[in-house]
């Protein structure tokens, strides 16, 4: 009877205490909190499992047992948000992406894409759009649902799977003509090829479908389109009816031109925009991510000694087209094409967007709330507002006035959870 009565009181013991803390409250006590879209003082973030449950000033009651983390001289953000990853490759200067794609197993890829994620997620980036395997099939969905249930430390992935070329377009290339290599994505040969490869990949786990415009298959090997305008459009039209937007590599203006009649939702690289184009992407609403870091690293691969050379025109050009998108106001998104340089490194391209004419807090926009909107993701990830996931971070000092020091990460919670702390 005696022992009864202990569990008896044990249990009402339990639920006493769950009464009084029936959520896993966290507290964060900032200098400054960047909500996703400007700088707030004197602002505090309740979490409450894995969603945030308050933010402002503090003038609410803290449930009992709510834990309190004191956050001095630093600035709390939203996590951020890589709108360009390819978690399957790594920087070109340790190994060419033909190498990779040939030569390095599938096994191989994966482990490292496992390492590229934690990297990611302890540089403050939450949340990663992948876009394409690059010769891997369809093991980003694999390492997402890997994250998800836990097996190993990551960001929120948004898969894009094989994406889709144009057959005879991409790499690897082979020196023979009776020779056929293993292709680095999707290959398709006509509109009806098109919509079954864009229905498989849906099929496989795609959350978006990527489509090379353009690729260097000109007589001299110079950038041209690859895909019609009507072929883009069945890709756009087969991916809104699943409610999946379509995102293009772009880099020449007719191919750019295509793929906004087109209606596509992004435009990648966009290296030869013109006036002409933005103004049509702005009045079509079609976001921009213009992976500036990437050309930036290549070139450097190259033996441009940045810095001390003058800028290659490939380089010129590319801040050229950066400020005409700005001036024409396209919405930006913040990607660097990552895997081209370390995983880690992704505040290189924050950097370089502000080294190439855009404001601070407008690149800190970019990162979080404009790159939740674009990709779909307003009402989970991408600002600091009640209800949304608790995915934030903490930096010393503030990045609205130094970019820099958004590479000062102390702080990493993703759904509620600490990834990395003080």
């Amino acid at each position: 009877m005696k022992k009864y009565s202990l569990l008896v009181f044990a249990f009402l013991t339990i639920l006493f205490c769950k009464a009084q803390n029936p959520g896993n409250y966290i507290l964060l006590k900032p200098e400054k909190v960047f909500d996703g879209e400007q700088m707030q003082t004197g602002w505090v973030v309740l979490v409450k499992n894995n969603k945030i449950e308050n933010a402002g000033i503090l003038n609410f009651k803290l449930p009992a047992g709510t834990k309190v983390i004191e956050l001095k001289g630093m600035t709390l953000l939203p996590g951020l948000i890589e709108g360009h990853s390819h978690l399957f490759l790594h920087p070109y200067n340790e190994t060419s992406w033909d190498d990779q794609v040939l030569k390095e197993s599938r096994a191989e890829r994966t482990a490292r894409a496992v390492t590229h994620a934690d990297s990611t997620l302890m540089a403050g980036f939450t949340t990663v759009r992948d876009l394409g395997t690059e010769g891997a099939m369809y093991d980003d969905v694999g390492l997402k649902r890997a994250i998800e249930k836990g097996v190993v430390p990551g960001p929120r992935m948004i898969c894009a799977t094989r994406a889709i070329v144009a057959k005879g377009t991409y790499g690897p290339k082979s020196p023979s003509p009776d020779v056929t290599f293993p292709q680095g994505a999707a290959e398709v040969s006509n509109i009806d090829e098109m919509a079954e490869e864009v229905r498989t990949q849906i099929s496989k786990g795609a959350d978006v479908i990527k489509v090379y415009a353009d690729y260097r298959w000109g007589v001299n090997g110079q950038s041209a389109p690859t895909f019609t305008t009507e072929e883009i459009a069945e890709a756009v039209k087969i991916a809104a009816s699943s409610g999946r937007y379509v995102t293009v590599h772009s880099g020449t203006a007719e191919g750019m031109m295509r793929s906004i009649i087109a209606g596509v939702h992004s435009i990648e690289h966009g290296d030869g925009g013109t006036e002409e184009v933005f103004k049509l992407m702005k009045e079509k609403g079609v976001a921009l991510c213009p992976t500036l870091a990437a050309g930036d690293a290549i070139m450097q691969y190259r033996g441009w000694k940045k810095g001390i050379e003058p800028e290659p025109e490939i380089i010129a050009n590319k801040r050229k087209s950066f400020q005409l998108a700005l001036q024409a106001g396209v919405t930006i998104c913040m990607g660097g094409d990552i895997g081209v340089f370390r995983h880690g490194d992704n505040a290189r391209e924050m950097e370089m967007m502000v080294e190439y004419g855009m404001k601070p807090v407008d690149v800190l926009r970019s990162a979080t709330s404009v790159n939740a909107d674009v990709f779909g993701y307003a009402d989970k990830i991408g600002r600091i507002k009640k209800g949304l996931f608790a995915d934030i971070i903490a930096v010393d000092g503030d990045p609205s006035a130094d970019i820099k020091n958004i590479r000062k990460v102390k702080l990493v919670m993703k759904g509620g959870v600490i990834y990395k702390s003080l």
